[in-house]
């Protein structure tokens, strides 16, 4: 597997989504994941698969003593495995920057060179497809879709890639053409695609040209949490709203913003949150004093880890308004810890939420109106604060795990 985010370092859902995958998919007594990511730093859990550093593979040979390998990157990968990769470098890679171990440096996040450290994660992966023991490759969204293409025409071993958003949904329709090409190559490359949701599938067939046989969706699940009733809500007088997700124009936080002002107009006792950061940040707090809100607003920047959790126990009501989301496991999450949700009819979880209220995106009076409703009716909060926390109990990432493995079985012709 190729993958540009693990747990715990994060920046968005594709690294949650990549755990949870994998951890359901290890359940499988036969089935082994090595799972390749530019920049591990050692923290990761490493219980249930094999995490490779990219920035660990030489793909420049350098003379160095198993002694030398063991005090620069013994925490993150034995010696004796560099050596091993040392010996499948098959092409001149020396207009690439390498260190005095002959590996690329990578930053782990989504630099400003993006698209060189895409290209540069590519080369060290090639390490890896001559060495060639595995059976399938599996590419996780657009970053490792040359480095899964580039694998594929090595090893010739099949590929399947996972699209957990494209740019039309990253863009709302804006598309930049060069992440464009990526996506459409992997595509094409592809021996079988997997999409998070059915709208994804959808937009993969009819954006990118794909024939529906060639696409299965498997929905995204949410990971058990561990003693979820130690997250309890304070005692206090408001009801709290949150938000929480990357403050871009995907994820619809003006329509929060909005719908905010109209519940404010009917009643004073709700507080609002908006948790994250991003682009739209700035306009958001402009946008909350236009409307003489912002006493009941509040910016909690990016949380990780249990804040994610202590803050969604903490809502009376989490609200995800995506223009276009391909998955969104953060309402799964709300409702782990019990907290009614609403969600957007353009994102995928709610092709499978029974017990969160459905609403467009622009629908800011349907916003208001479902927020209301579940902070004044205790009989409504109630409802969905059981109902919801049963139903995802269920969502569970080995039934995920088991999909996926169908489709290999599929694409390796073993049924």
């Amino acid at each position: 597997m190729f993958g540009w985010e693990f747990p715990p370092h994060i920046l968005g859902g594709l690294g949650t989504a990549s755990y949870g995958l994998t951890k359901g998919m290890s359940l499988q007594p036969d089935l082994e994941i090595k799972f390749v990511i530019p920049k591990p730093h050692g923290d990761e859990d490493r219980s249930f698969l094999k995490i490779i550093g990219a920035n660990c593979l030489p793909v420049v040979w350098k003379d160095n003593n198993w002694d030398h390998v063991n005090y620069r990157i013994g925490n993150l990968m034995h010696p004796d495995e560099y050596f091993y990769y040392r010996n499948y470098i098959r092409y001149d890679f020396r207009r690439i920057a390498t260190n005095d171990l002959g590996c690329i440096n990578f930053s782990g996040v989504y630099p400003s060179n993006l698209m060189e450290e895409i290209s540069n994660y590519e080369a060290a992966t090639s390490v890896i497809a001559h060495a060639g023991d595995f059976d399938i490759i599996h590419s996780h969204d657009w970053l490792t879709y040359p480095a899964g293409i580039f694998a594929k025409q090595i090893s010739g071993k099949p590929l399947v890639i996972h699209v957990h958003a494209t740019d039309f949904d990253r863009s709302r329709g804006n598309v930049n053409p060069q992440v464009y090409d990526i996506e459409k190559r992997g595509m094409d490359e592809a021996n079988h695609i997997i999409t998070v949701s059915n709208l994804t599938r959808q937009t993969v067939i009819e954006k990118y040209h794909q024939h529906p046989s060639k696409v299965t969706t498997v929905h995204n699940a949410v990971s058990p949490l561990e003693n979820p009733e130690r997250f309890k809500k304070t005692l206090r007088k408001d009801k709290v709203v949150t938000f929480l997700g990357r403050i871009t124009m995907q994820k619809g936080p003006e329509y929060f913003v909005e719908a905010a002002a109209k519940v404010l107009e009917k009643t004073d006792g709700v507080r609002f949150v908006m948790a994250g950061s991003g682009d739209m940040m700035n306009q958001m707090i402009h946008l909350a004093a236009q409307r003489n809100i912002a006493d009941k607003f509040h910016f909690t920047g990016f949380l990780r880890g249990n804040q994610v959790h202590e803050m969604l126990a903490e809502s009376d009501v989490y609200i995800m308004p995506s223009v276009s989301e391909p998955f969104g496991i953060s309402p799964l999450e709300a409702m782990q810890v019990g907290t009614p949700s609403i969600v957007s009819v353009q994102s995928g979880c709610a092709e499978i939420l029974n017990n969160a209220i459905k609403i467009d995106y622009w629908d800011i009076d349907a916003m208001a109106d479902a927020i209301y409703s579940i902070v004044k009716y205790p009989a409504m909060y109630k409802t969905l604060h059981e109902k919801g926390k049963y139903e995802v109990d269920h969502i569970t990432w080995e039934i995920a795990g088991q999909k996926v493995r169908d489709v290999y079985n599929k694409v390796l012709g073993w049924y």
